[in-house]
């Protein structure tokens, strides 16, 4: 790939998609194969003089396949590509399914002779490595994880997908020790009761494990902000010596990194043996562009 850009295809056309499109623009290695979304028609003025289809057999010479879907609709779109030759990338994030997509995928992936990363975001993903790093530094210890205030999109996304659900909103609220307040704002559709939709969201895997308060208010639109952020904090022992303390913060727009991570990791996916991965898998330099002995003039 040294003397040629890596050309990618965006599938799926939202906040990702759109924060994907974006940071392929910026990259210098990458060019846009395409854009795959369900309508065609109506094109967006930004995605003019790219070739949106409506399925990734439409689009030729595609090494990499970006999924911006909805996350239990990114194993799916992998298998269809993985299936076609081409390697892919994802944010899934339900953390308690990423053991059974990974097998899942890992077996599609080495039939196809092809490469996927799933869980490429934020959370999972680059929060992933940083607390991967932290074990190595305090083997010993205690990592605590803790998300917001801000929306999440994963959240957000399912509680759209519940019957009655007009338009929603789902806030995390840190507690602190990994334990987090999900606040869900909704709008409902005519003759559907708020009890009954409630009880549907707060049994979802989303939010079956976490304190979850929904609210029915007149418009979501008013209280919608794309922030988001997170708190890593690791109080360990490095040998034997205790109190060993880490902490990471960052405070960031939530489609923007998710994007970035995304391009990254479909740099790096190209660079890896056939089979399922995650990002704690993925040597930190192949997610960057540039010369090898660069980067490591430049960062180590």
């Amino acid at each position: 790939m040294a003397n040629k850009k890596i050309r990618a295809a965006v599938i799926s056309y939202g906040n990702i998609g759109k924060a994907v499109v974006q940071a392929l623009n910026a990259a210098p290695d990458f060019e846009i194969a395409g854009v795959v979304r369900r309508s065609v028609a109506n094109i967006p003025a930004e995605l003019q003089g790219i070739e949106v289809v409506d399925s990734i057999k439409k689009l030729s010479n595609v090494d990499v396949a970006i999924i911006c879907a909805p996350t239990r609709q990114c194993p799916e779109y992998a298998k269809q590509c993985l299936d076609l030759g081409i390697s892919t990338v994802d944010s899934f994030d339900i953390h308690t399914r990423i053991p059974e997509v990974y097998a899942e995928l890992d077996a599609y992936a080495k039939k196809s002779n092809a490469a996927s990363i799933i869980s490429a975001g934020w959370d999972p993903g680059s929060d992933s490595m940083v607390r991967a790093l932290l074990l190595a530094m305090a083997p010993k210890g205690i990592t605590y994880t803790n998300f917001g205030p801000g929306r999440s999109m994963g959240h957000t996304v399912c509680v759209k997908s519940k019957k009655g659900v007009k338009d929603a909103l789902s806030i995390t609220i840190p507690l602190g020790t990994s334990i987090h307040r999900r606040m869900v704002y909704v709008e409902l559709e005519d003759g559907y009761k708020l009890e009954d939709v409630a009880k549907d969201i707060k049994s979802d895997d989303y939010f079956a494990h976490d304190e979850t308060h929904v609210i029915q208010v007149d418009s979501v639109d008013d209280l919608n902000d794309v922030g988001h952020g997170v708190n890593l904090v690791r109080k360990g022992v490095s040998g034997e010596t205790q109190n060993q303390n880490f902490e990471f913060n960052m405070s960031i727009n939530n489609p923007a990194l998710t994007g970035q991570i995304l391009v990254a990791s479909a740099r790096a996916v190209l660079k890896k043996q056939p089979g399922c991965y995650t990002m704690i898998e993925i040597a930190p330099i192949d997610l960057l562009p540039g010369d090898k002995m660069d980067l490591i003039k430049s960062l180590v």
